[in-house]
């Protein structure tokens, strides 16, 4: 099964809602390092730069088979 990377931005704000970006998906782990390294000081990111992640995941894996439910801030 092939892999590829993931480079994501989470930014958490205070009321505990996310925005999650996907900044793109890469071939090797190298390069969404160094698609991070154009990224990180960019406005907004260089900010937070701790939100950053990269993360391996295998093509044709499916995620979330189970379903969700959505808390809002407050039920939990």
């Amino acid at each position: 099964m092939d892999t590829v990377w993931l480079l994501q931005h989470v930014h958490e704000f205070d009321d505990g809602h996310e925005d999650v970006k996907l900044i793109g998906v890469f071939g090797s782990r190298e390069e969404a390092e160094q698609a991070l390294s154009k990224v990180a000081n960019k406005p907004g990111f260089r900010d937070y730069p701790e939100g950053f992640s990269i993360n391996d995941h295998q093509l044709g894996l499916m995620g979330w088979v189970e379903g969700f439910i959505t808390i809002e801030p407050g039920e939990a």
